[in-house]
């Protein structure tokens, strides 16, 4: 029996937010020293011309919903807020005293957890705190994630009033079994109403997070869903993959069975009918599961070939240098990563020690950058090639190879220095991508890492 394109396919690997990817760093050749130099390398080299990005991580949840997979503190407990924005005070002071001049930061995102957890006095507080020591780039690009349910008309207002024109709210379904099955009860008025505000507010790119593939969920249920949206016309939208990892996650990742989870064919209908319908609607695909109107700036990056990928997922701001401040934040100089402990015990204590909270690290070589910039070309581009003498490596015949069914599956088109992604190839871009890296071909996981590509 032939088997579907998304069967043979439908494989773990990686998303790609990196690269290396995080479980192969060579942690043994990193250290704090080797990441504070390349730090300041890559802001000799970026301050002044372009800025720098700051990703904040915010973790307190109110309460667990069991379809995420990021670093959270589950508290009722709003104390803990003052607390947690003196540290991370601490820990940008620290970056700064390590610099010559003054950061003009470009790009600011707040993630979570819930960063809207913290009130807006709070809130003021942390970047009002940022920009004691720092200024702010002409074009720069502020955003945060809000969560429906909790983000208020003032918090809206006064993050605007500090720069922020970019919201994104977590959406993932409206069905109610779909929503009680993943702990996250969200009433589609929650989501019109601070969508309203921040149109009203003056929000120039208002973002939604779609997920396809959750628990219960049906065909009906997506095309419900989009129509919502569609409602509502945010300017982009994330629409993208369950990721189902219980085997990093724990009990979190376990409220309900197996069985219950779209798979294959059947999750992959989801989201050609969910796509179809944003195109419809005048949505544009714009690299891995991310779609927005022409209007906004994510589309244009696109069409200019300016669109970026890192930690933060997509970005029309392009920085060399990302500084994470937070738990289990993540900063990139381009030549190496480092990231911060994941446990606020550990991240207040290396913080009060006035030391730098970073746990681990990888110090790109040679090869990782040359392969870096092709995973970058095929996640924003869809196309890579190695015309450029920089950009050839000496495993590309190997590369090709390893393409070949890829190819005689018209999913990309293989020319003498150049791969393009075709339009039937696009849902494959984790595959095509691991073909280049390397890491992950000369070894094989032998345990569960990656959730599955499609």
């Amino acid at each position: 029996m032939k088997i579907s394109l998304t069967q043979k396919y439908n494989v773990p690997g990686p998303r790609y937010t990196s690269y290396p990817t995080v479980p192969y760093w060579n942690e043994n050749n990193f250290n704090e020293q080797k990441w504070i130099k390349s730090f300041q390398r890559a802001f000799a080299e970026s301050n002044s011309q372009n800025g720098i990005s700051l990703y904040i991580h915010l973790p307190f949840c109110e309460s667990l919903c069991t379809f995420c997979g990021c670093n959270k503190r589950i508290t009722k407990n709003h104390a803990v807020e003052e607390t947690y924005i003196k540290a991370l005070l601490k820990e940008w002071s620290l970056y700064c005293n390590l610099l010559p001049e003054e950061p003009i930061i470009k790009e600011i995102h707040l993630g979570g957890g819930t960063p809207t957890f913290f009130s807006k006095k709070n809130l003021e507080q942390l970047i009002n705190g940022i920009f004691s020591i720092a200024k702010k780039a002409e074009n720069h690009e502020f955003s945060f994630e809000g969560h429906p349910n909790n983000t208020t008309y003032e918090q809206l207002k006064k993050l605007y009033d500090l720069g922020f024109r970019r919201v994104s709210f977590g959406v993932q379904d409206y069905a109610e079994k779909v929503q009680k099955a993943i702990h996250r009860i969200q009433p589609f008025h929650n989501v019109a109403k601070v969508t309203l505000w921040a149109k009203e507010i003056g929000y120039t790119s208002i973002g939604h997070d779609i997920i396809f593939g959750l628990p219960f969920q049906t065909v009906e249920n997506i095309i419900d869903t989009v129509e919502k949206t569609n409602s509502l016309k945010p300017d982009r939208l994330a629409f993208y993959s369950y990721a189902h990892v219980p085997w990093i996650k724990g009990n979190g990742q376990r409220g309900f069975n197996e069985e219950n989870i779209p798979k294959d064919a059947e999750k992959r209908k989801l989201y050609e009918v969910g796509k179809q319908l944003l195109a419809q609607n005048g949505y544009h695909e714009i690299g891995m599961d991310h779609f927005a109107f022409a209007s906004d700036s994510l589309y244009k990056a696109a069409q200019n070939k300016e669109l970026h990928r890192n930690f933060m997922g997509y970005s029309a701001s392009k920085t060399q240098l990302m500084i994470g401040l937070g738990v289990s934040s993540i900063s990139d100089s381009w030549y190496s990563f480092a990231q911060n402990t994941k446990t606020l015990e550990e991240y207040y204590q290396l913080l009060e020690s006035d030391k730098l909270p970073i746990v681990k690290g990888h110090i790109l070589d040679h090869e990782d950058l040359i392969i870096r910039k092709h995973i970058l070309n095929l996640t924003c581009e869809f196309e890579t090639s190695w015309g450029d003498e920089y950009l050839y490596f000496k495993e590309i015949p190997t590369v090709l190879s390893d393409l070949k069914e890829i190819e005689n599956d018209q999913l990309i088109v293989i020319e003498e220095n150049k791969i393009s992604i075709t339009e039937a190839g696009r849902p494959f871009v984790r595959n095509i991508c691991m073909a280049f890296d390397l890491h992950l071909k000369r070894k094989s996981p032998e345990t569960n890492l990656f959730s599955m590509t499609v």
